[in-house]
Order: C-alpha cells, then structure tokens, then sequence
C-alpha cells in the first residue's frame, strides 16, 4: 500500500538522516522525499511517499513522533489531502513536431518555458497520475533531460 507522510521538523543539522534512517532501519524504501522550510520559522516540512503494510507505517510513525527534532507527524492515510508535484521535461522539438508538442502541453495545462531550435522545456504540476501520463505522451519524442519535485502534500482543511 502507497503512504504519504507529513513531517514538521525543526531545521537542525542531521535531522533529515534520522528521519531516512527510522525508515531504512525497517526495510521500507523512500519513494519520493521532498523537505523545504516552511512558514514556521526555523522548521521545515517533509514530505515523503513510501510503499508498505499498515502495521508497519504504524509503527514507523510511532517511531517519528518519538524523535526530540519532530514537531507533528501526519500519517495522510486516513484523512483526505491534497497533492501535487513539480516536473521539468526537456523534450526534443523539431519543426515537425513542436506544434503537436505544444497542443499536448496545453491540454495537460503544462507551461513550455524555454526553446531551443532542437528542444522545449516544459513545466507541468499536478497529481502523480497526470505527470506519469503527460510524460508517456512525450517519450515518443524523445525526452532529453527529466527532474522530478517529489509530492508535496497537505490535508484539506
């Protein structure tokens, strides 16, 4: 099963490897990780996207909230939230098909952010869905260079 976790932690020195390490301590992989400061000064909030059993996550979030850095843990299992993740996409673009290039960027909503005679770059966010299938659209392509943000999330109010 897919978990997204919240994490306010303080900003300190160290903090991010525990935190990874109360989850390589047991088995369980990152999917996606992403941490940035947030409005609380001298805090940061992590988001991470991992794949495990109940039990487990339980037990991991347990683990967290025992950690002295940890200010909230928000397991968005059981509660509705919103999500969204930033791709930038380098995508070759010749005359022939940067027009049908830009029309899919249009319908997926995605802002092409820089040109070049043999290539676009194109900015899209949304769900994981949508970027998993704007991405297949544009492998045909040919995808050049490809960054992912990771899902930042937050519950609904």
């Amino acid at each position: 099963m897919r978990h997204t976790i919240s994490v306010l932690v303080e900003n300190k020195f160290g903090v991010l490897t525990r935190v990874a390490g109360l989850f390589s301590g047991r088995g369980f992989n990152i999917d996606t990780l992403n941490v940035a400061p947030c409005h609380q000064p001298g805090a940061s909030r992590m988001t991470l996207v991992t794949e495990g059993d109940d039990a487990t996550l339980v037990q991991v979030v347990r683990q967290l909230n025992k950690l002295p850095e940890v200010l909230e843990v928000q397991d968005f299992r059981e509660q509705l939230y919103v999500d969204r993740e930033l791709v930038l996409i380098r995508v070759s673009a010749d005359a022939q098909s940067r027009s049908e290039i830009m029309q899919i960027t249009t319908i997926f909503r995605a802002k092409i952010i820089d040109v070049h005679p043999e290539s676009v770059t194109i900015e899209i966010t949304g769900s994981e869905g949508k970027i998993t299938k704007f991405i297949d659209l544009m492998e045909p392509y040919g995808i050049q260079a490809l960054t992912r943000t990771g899902t930042v999330a937050l519950p609904r109010a």
